[in-house]
Order: structure tokens, then C-alpha cells, then sequence
């Protein structure tokens, strides 16, 4: 696999799965567009990336709302003229019991973890539509939900999120756009077709990757 030259924004890259990510697409000689809430995490990254002799920049913007993301993808597509793939990793995770959230802790949930991927993916989506293509995959980490109070309102959007990713690509699919979720502990929601690599940022590779763009829609549990 090469993505070099290509252009790939990750929300939430500033930790987890999105950091490594942003890394890995980094060592392939991808160009980085790297979104965050926080700026202290996104600048070490980009201070990584550019010691590996790779391109990034940085975007601190809270994306949940639509505002927020139209001026995040502006500037995005100032700065890198185009936009191949989309890595949509944003997410919050109150730990809060069912009887004690309040409806603000819900609501600041969904929106970040579930509507901030529908309105990248919507923007996005239209600039990829323009470009004749792209990808996008939404991360589900999921690991260890069951027997774990507290955690309501995350599942509640992560499921979501394995819901809304087989809606986008059968809508995108039409303009070559390919839309995937990659995550853990959705194995019985599994809907993978194809030999998938078992590493987590190999997987989400493996998906972006234009030799195997006959794929869409998958669903894969690592």
C-alpha cells in the first residue's frame, strides 16, 4: 500500500486510534489534516510526524456542530486543495450511570461521537463528490461495553455510527465514494466480506487502499 500525495483529515487524532492512525498514514508518505478539540496533543503529533519527514497540520476545532465543521473543511481545502480520505474518530465517553446522566452529558454525546460524523461525512462527502471519489471510515472502538455501567450514552452512539456507515455508502457509492467503520467489540454486527488484516490501523488501511476499491460498506471487527 502507497498513499503518498494523498490527503487524509482525521477528527480526534490527537489520541487513540486516531493518533496512531495519523502515524501510519504518515509512514506511507500521506499529507495529514489533523482535527482535535485540544491543541496540546496536536502539536506533539505534528511534531512526530514532521520527525518522520511527513506533512501535517493542525485544526482545533469542536466539530459537533455545523458551523464549526464548514469552516474546519474550508480551511482544510485551502490548505490541501482536496481531501481523499476522511478518518471520522471524534468522541467523548461520559461515565455515567443510566439513572444519573443528565440530558446535556446525552446530548454533548451524540453529537460528537455520532452527529459530528454525519456532518463531516455530509461535507466532505460533497467535495469528494466533486473529485470524482474518496473514502471514509468511521472508528468504533467498542471494546469491553458489556458488563461496564456507565457507558450508555457512548454505546448508544457508537451504534449509531455501525448503523449510519452502510446508509452513507449506499448513498455515496454512486459518486465512488466508499464508506466503512472499523472497530472492536462488534462482532456480532460483523458484516466483513473480504480477508481483512487483523490490526486495527493495518484494517483501516487495507479499506483506503484503491486496489481494493470494489469494496464498500464494510463493517469490520478487529
Amino acid at each position: 500500500m502507497t498513499f503518498k500525495d494523498k490527503v487524509v483529515l482525521i477528527t480526534g487524532a490527537g489520541r487513540g486510534y486516531g493518533r496512531e492512525l495519523a502515524k501510519a498514514f504518515a509512514a506511507q508518505g500521506a499529507r495529514l489534516a489533523l482535527n482535535d478539540i485540544s491543541p496540546i496533543n496536536l502539536d506533539t503529533l505534528v511534531d512526530e510526524i514532521e520527525a518522520m519527514g511527513g506533512e501535517s497540520k493542525a485544526y482545533v476545532q469542536d466539530i459537533a456542530k455545523k458551523v464549526p465543521v464548514q469552516g474546519l473543511v474550508m480551511h482544510v481545502e485551502d490548505d490541501f486543495g482536496k481531501v481523499d480520505i476522511l478518518i471520522n474518530h471524534s468522541a467523548v465517553e461520559p461515565k455515567i450511570a443510566i439513572l444519573d446522566i443528565d440530558e446535556w452529558d446525552w446530548q454533548r454525546t451524540i453529537m460528537v461521537n455520532l452527529s459530528a460524523a454525519f456532518l463531516m461525512t455530509q461535507s466532505i462527502g460533497r467535495i469528494m463528490k466533486e473529485q470524482g471519489g474518496g473514502v471514509i471510515v468511521n472508528l468504533v472502538p467498542l471494546d469491553g461495553r458489556d458488563g461496564q455501567s456507565g457507558r450508555t450514552a457512548y454505546v448508544s452512539s457508537m451504534m449509531g455510527l455501525v448503523g449510519f456507515t452502510p446508509q452513507a455508502a449506499s448513498e455515496l457509492c454512486m459518486y465512488n465514494v466508499r464508506v466503512h467503520a472499523v472497530g472492536t467489540g462488534i462482532a456480532e454486527l460483523q458484516r466483513t466480506q473480504a480477508e481483512i488484516p487483523s490490526d486495527f490501523n493495518e484494517a483501516v488501511l487495507y479499506l483506503c487502499d484503491e486496489n481494493n476499491a470494489h469494496l464498500n460498506g464494510q463493517i469490520v471487527n478487529i
